[in-house]
């Protein structure tokens, strides 16, 4: 059998049978694959189908939604340095030192 070149979307329904692709891994992840593997004592071509199997549900999955945050705005009283425009001067302030 010759192999066909064919897109994601339509590969699953022209082909019933496995499909075989070449996966490029990054070494991170080819070693906990590895490490996995040997512990599970299965084939690499079924943890990989397991993993993206695992991955593909969770990335399915919709995301709770979260619920708003809102800070409230305390009074803090008014400034104490004329400006803000001169830091330096800001920190001195801050910082307790006389600013010349």
């Amino acid at each position: 059998m010759v192999p066909r070149s064919l897109d994601v979307e339509t590969s699953s329904s022209l082909w019933l049978d496995a499909v075989r692709t070449t996966l490029s891994i990054d070494d991170d992840v080819a070693a906990v694959l590895d490490r996995l593997r040997k512990a599970r004592k299965v084939s690499l071509k079924q943890l990989i189908n397991e993993a993206l199997r695992r991955g593909l549900q969770e990335m399915n999955k919709k995301t709770p939604r979260r619920e708003m945050f809102i800070t409230r705005a305390r009074a803090l009283g008014r400034l104490r340095i004329g400006s803000l425009d001169n830091i330096a001067e800001a920190v001195a302030i801050a910082e307790d030192e006389s600013f010349k």
